[in-house]
C-alpha cells in the first residue's frame, strides 16, 4: 500500500502513474519524422561498417598473396581441390574400394552364419524350440 501511495504522491517510478490510470504523454509530432532520421542514420552506419570492413579485407587479401608468392604457396580453396581430387583413387588403383554396406547389415549369407554360431552354444531342447 506504501508503494500505491508513493507513487500517487510522485515518489514512485514514472510508469507507475501511467498504471494508476494517470496522464499519458502527448505524442510528439515530428516523432515519426525523428524515427525517420534514426533509421536512415542507422542505415548509413551500417553501410559505412561494410565498406570499412571490405577495405579491411581487400587490404589482407593482398598481403596474403604477397605471402603465397613470396614462399610459392597456394591458395586455400586451389589446394583443397587439388586434394580432393587426389582422394578419390584412380580406375587403375591398387586401393581396395570400401564397402557400400557396412558388415551384418543386410547380407543374408552373414546373418545365418551368425544364427550358426548362436546355435552351437545353446542347450539341446532351445536349438530345436529355435529351429521350429
Amino acid at each position: 500500500m506504501n508503494f500505491v501511495m508513493k507513487a500517487a504522491m510522485g515518489g514512485g517510478p514514472p510508469d507507475v502513474g501511467k498504471m494508476l490510470g494517470g496522464e499519458e504523454k502527448e505524442e510528439d509530432p515530428d516523432a515519426a519524422k525523428k524515427e525517420e532520421e534514426r533509421q536512415e542514420a542507422l542505415r548509413q552506419q551500417e553501410e559505412e561498417r561494410k565498406a570499412k570492413y571490405s577495405k579491411m579485407e581487400a587490404e589482407r587479401e593482398n598481403i596474403r598473396q604477397g605471402i603465397r608468392d613470396k614462399y610459392g604457396l597456394k591458395k586455400r580453396e586451389e589446394a583443397e581441390a587439388e586434394a580432393a581430387a587426389v582422394e578419390e583413387p584412380a580406375a587403375g588403383s591398387l586401393t581396395r574400394p570400401k564397402k557400400a554396406v557396412p558388415a551384418g547389415c543386410g547380407d543374408e549369407e552373414e546373418e545365418e552364419s551368425i544364427m550358426d554360431t548362436v546355435m552351437k552354444y545353446l542347450p539341446g531342447p532351445l536349438q530345436d524350440m529355435l529351429k521350429k
